[in-house]
C-alpha cells in the first residue's frame, strides 16, 4: 500500500522531468524581447538613420550631377590618396603592432609598464595635437626633416607625412587586440614544436601566427577604418594641395564650406560604399581563417 503510495509521486516526477528537458531552455538573462528590441532601436537612432539621411540627400541630385561630384579628377585623387595612404599605414602597423604586442607580452624589460601606456597615447591624444606634433617633427625645419631635407627627402605636406601620421594613430589598434591573444596563447604548443625539431620560422608560421591572424585581421581592419576617417591629425602635415596631399575627408569639408551639401554627401557615399566593401572582404577573410583553423566562425 505504502508502496503503491510512494511510487506514485515518484511516476509523476519522472514524467514532468523529461517534458522540462525537453522544453526552451530558459536564457541567462530575461527580457530577450525588450533587450534585441532596444538594440535594433538603438542601433537605428545611431547608426542607420544617419546613413539613411546620408544616401537620401544624395537622391537629390541627378546621376549626371552625382557622377560629376564623385568623378571630377581632384576627388579621385583624394580617394587613391586616402585609401592607399590608409592601406599602406595599416599594413605597416600589421607587421610592427604584431612586434610590439609580442615583445610587451613575451619579455620583461625595465620600463616596461611605461611602454605599455605609451602605445594607447595615440587613443587619448587630440587628433589636432597629435598632426601639430608630428609637423614639429617632419617639417623642413622640424627636429627630424631638418636633417633629410638636404638629402632630398620630404616628408611634410607630401603623401609619406600622410602615410606616417596615419601609422601614429592606427597602431594601438593593432597592438590592443593582438596583446590578449598572445597572453592567451598556450607557450606549452610552442615548447612540444621545439622538442619535435622545428625551426624558429616553422613555429611562428604553424604554431604561433594561425593563432593570432583572426586578431590581426580585427586590428588591421580597425586601423583601416580609422585611417580612412582620420582627419584632424593629418590636415596640418598634408598641406593640403589639390591632386598631390588632399585627403577626401578635407573635399567633404570644402564642399560643406561652399554650401554644397549634396555635392559632400555624394563623395561621403562612395567613401562609405568602399570602406564598407572593404571591411566585408576582411570579415570574410576572418571567417574564411577560423573554419580553415576548425574554429568556430
Amino acid at each position: 500500500m505504502n508502496t503503491a503510495t510512494s511510487s506514485a509521486p515518484l511516476g509523476a516526477a519522472g514524467a514532468t522531468a523529461p517534458r522540462r528537458a525537453s522544453g526552451k531552455a530558459k536564457r541567462v538573462l530575461p527580457g530577450f524581447g525588450l533587450t534585441l528590441g532596444y538594440t535594433l532601436f538603438y542601433l537605428s537612432i545611431i547608426v542607420l538613420i544617419p546613413l539613411s539621411a546620408l544616401l537620401f540627400k544624395t537622391f537629390t541630385l541627378t546621376w549626371p550631377q552625382f557622377w560629376e561630384a564623385i568623378s571630377s579628377p581632384r576627388v579621385v585623387a583624394s580617394y587613391q590618396l586616402t585609401f592607399g595612404a590608409s592601406l599602406l599605414a595599416a599594413l605597416v602597423n600589421l607587421v610592427f603592432g604584431l612586434l610590439i604586442a609580442w615583445v610587451l607580452v613575451r619579455y620583461p624589460f625595465p620600463g616596461k609598464k611605461i611602454v605599455d601606456a605609451l602605445v594607447d597615447l595615440p587613443f587619448a591624444l587630440p587628433t589636432a595635437v597629435a598632426g601639430i606634433s608630428l609637423t614639429a617633427l617632419l617639417a623642413g625645419n622640424g627636429w627630424i626633416d631638418q636633417y633629410l631635407e638636404p638629402l632630398g627627402i620630404q616628408l611634410a605636406f607630401k603623401p609619406a607625412g600622410i602615410v606616417i601620421a596615419l601609422i601614429f594613430i592606427g597602431l594601438p589598434f593593432v597592438v590592443r587586440t593582438v596583446q590578449p591573444v598572445l597572453e592567451d596563447a598556450e607557450k606549452e604548443l610552442e615548447e612540444a614544436a621545439t622538442s619535435l625539431g622545428a625551426t624558429r620560422w616553422q613555429i611562428f608560421y604553424k604554431v604561433i601566427l594561425p593563432t593570432v591572424t583572426p586578431a590581426l585581421m580585427t586590428g588591421f581592419a580597425m586601423a583601416f577604418a580609422r585611417a580612412v576617417g582620420e582627419y584632424g591629425s593629418v590636415i596640418f602635415i598634408a598641406g593640403n594641395m589639390p591632386m598631390i596631399s588632399e585627403i577626401t575627408p578635407l573635399i567633404i569639408i570644402g564642399k560643406l564650406e561652399q554650401y554644397d551639401y549634396a555635392g559632400a554627401t555624394a563623395v561621403a557615399v562612395v567613401m562609405l560604399v568602399i570602406s564598407f566593401t572593404l571591411l566585408l572582404v576582411i570579415n570574410a577573410l576572418q571567417a574564411w581563417q577560423r573554419r580553415h583553423a576548425g574554429a568556430p566562425a
